[in-house]
């Protein structure tokens, strides 16, 4: 359910969670039970933890900054040399 600010012109702001389809446009306030009016705020959109959000952020950071990446040059193989078989067999499979 959305949070929605209210000021009260005698004490502070607060917020108050309602469905959106029963949000008044003034309650009482909390502290003094005077009359306040809901204000319009900028909606929390963003969850800066969540992992679409870092993910955003690392492509936005990427255009500008690319990572460096280790990796070997043309021609040079990465991993652990191909094992040898002996087999007869293995002889007539395909090739990559």
């Amino acid at each position: 359910m959305p949070t929605y600010e209210y000021r009260c012109p005698d004490c502070t702001d607060f917020d108050l969670v309602f469905e959106m389809r029963s949000v008044p446009d003034s309650v009482s306030c909390p502290t003094c039970s005077g009359t306040a009016r809901r204000r319009m705020s900028a909606p929390r959109i963003s969850a800066a933890g969540s992992a679409a959000y870092r993910l955003i952020d690392s492509t936005k950071r990427s255009a500008h900054e690319p990572t460096i990446v280790n990796s070997p040059g043309p021609g040079q193989r990465s991993g652990p040399a191909q094992k040898y078989t002996s087999n007869p067999l293995h002889r007539k499979l395909p090739r990559p």
